[in-house]
């Protein structure tokens, strides 16, 4: 956890909200990607699979700036974002 704490530049209560924030928007993003999928019959379960990966993808970043709002958590996480996607954009 300090390793953390250092990496980020974060005390230990920012740690907290940071990991609260990502496993809520990871819980957030699952539960809206099922719910999407729900109307759909879909035939073949590896075809669902695969929506679902590909919704998660997207609703992930979405999900976890939103609850960092709430946390208070959204300067780190609109950077962290940036990095991710600065690291696959290159």
């Amino acid at each position: 956890m300090a390793n953390l704490k250092e990496r980020w530049g974060v005390n230990t209560l920012g740690l907290i909200l940071i990991l609260v924030t990502f496993a809520l928007g990871g819980s957030l993003c699952g539960y809206l990607g099922r719910v999407i999928l729900k109307p759909f019959t879909i035939e073949y379960k590896w075809v669902w699979v695969l929506l679902y990966i590909v919704l998660i993808c997207i609703l992930w970043p979405f999900s976890v700036l939103f609850l960092s709002v709430l946390t208070g958590q959204y300067s780190f996480f609109k950077k962290y974002i940036q990095k991710i996607l600065a690291k696959l954009t290159r």
